[in-house]
């Protein structure tokens, strides 16, 4: 994977500290050693040759790259075949070159919920924490962001984001299998951070937090995605077990909790835009991702639950500033 115009825009930001471990993560992230079918879909990525695309859409619900007259019937044919082994695809929708990936989430209507509330990306240098595929990223750079870099540790979704930028072309846009644990400390780098549907993961949420404010220069904007539960200040659901079948699912707290925690964290203008429960229409099973999903996560007799029986998954917005 080729990441040497990021190399040269951190060496623009001055961003050293960064450069200097960056090189060493991604030689481990893509090893062989550390995922089994690194290799065959690096090649496939490698052996994507397609005529450029005639048009490029990123600022509209459907990510597009290329339309069907781009493509003769057999090499759309061949393309979707190549996309599909990279099922399951979780975040979007995209079009790429006809093809629609009708992904797992709806994640444009995320976006929808946010835009207008948040500071405008034009000319501003956008950190994505989690970023999945890295769909909201080209949404980022579809509002005019001078630069988007993405970071998510799993790979599957990195490969997805190096297919269709293959596809696209070049672009400041980037996504690094790493977590925001492995960035340097005090970075203090990025006009907005991003950290949607991260935070319940985490077994120190004040920990990520900080995280996130050592990423922001000075004055700001963090905008943040989490689940939450209805209640007042002090109250924060631990799930005993699983969470919507979910594992890793730490602390739930009330948007009041949470926001005393950003307090405490340092942040200010604090402002909560959105609250809103998932719907099965936002997030369900697809061609393009074939396994269960929420419809098979809540109370069959009660979708205002999960099938432990917990409050079904609430999910808050929050944007502030340092």
């Amino acid at each position: 994977m080729q990441y040497q115009d990021l190399y040269n825009l951190l060496q623009q930001l001055q961003a050293t500290k960064w450069l200097e471990i960056l090189p060493k993560q991604l030689e481990t992230a893509f090893s062989i050693s550390q995922h089994g079918t690194s290799a065959s879909w690096q090649n496939l990525i490698q052996t994507l040759d397609l005529p450029a695309p005639s048009s490029y859409v990123l600022d509209q619900t459907t990510i597009q790259i290329g339309t069907t007259e781009d493509l003769t019937l057999a090499q759309q044919s061949h393309l979707q075949t190549q996309l599909m082994q990279f099922h399951p695809w979780r975040k979007g929708p995209f079009n790429l070159f006809g093809i629609h990936i009708d992904t797992e989430w709806r994640s444009d209507w995320k976006w929808q919920r946010l835009e207008a509330h948040i500071s405008p990306l034009k000319n501003r240098l956008v950190l994505d924490v989690g970023c999945g595929n890295g769909y909201h990223c080209w949404r980022m750079l579809g509002a005019g962001a001078r630069a988007v870099i993405g970071i998510d540790p799993t790979l599957i979704n990195v490969m997805q984001f190096q297919v269709i930028k293959k596809l696209y072309g070049s672009a400041p846009i980037y996504l690094l299998p790493v977590g925001v644990e492995q960035l340097p400390t005090e970075l203090k780098l990025f006009d907005s951070v991003f950290s949607m549907g991260v935070l319940y993961h985490r077994r120190s949420p004040i920990d990520h937090l900080l995280e996130l404010k050592a990423c922001l220069r000075t004055g700001g904007e963090l905008i943040l995605e989490t689940l939450v539960i209805a209640g007042e200040l002090g109250k924060t659901l631990i799930p005993p077990a699983r969470y919507a079948k979910m594992r890793n699912v730490w602390f739930l707290p009330t948007t009041a909790t949470l926001t005393s925690w950003m307090q405490r964290c340092g942040f200010k203008n604090i402002r909560v835009i959105d609250i809103n429960q998932t719907q099965i229409t936002e997030q369900r099973t697809t061609k393009w991702m074939q396994f269960h999903s929420l419809q098979q996560f809540l109370d069959p007799e009660n979708s205002n639950l999960t099938c432990e029986g917990l409050p079904a998954p609430q999910r808050a917005i929050i944007v502030a500033n340092i």
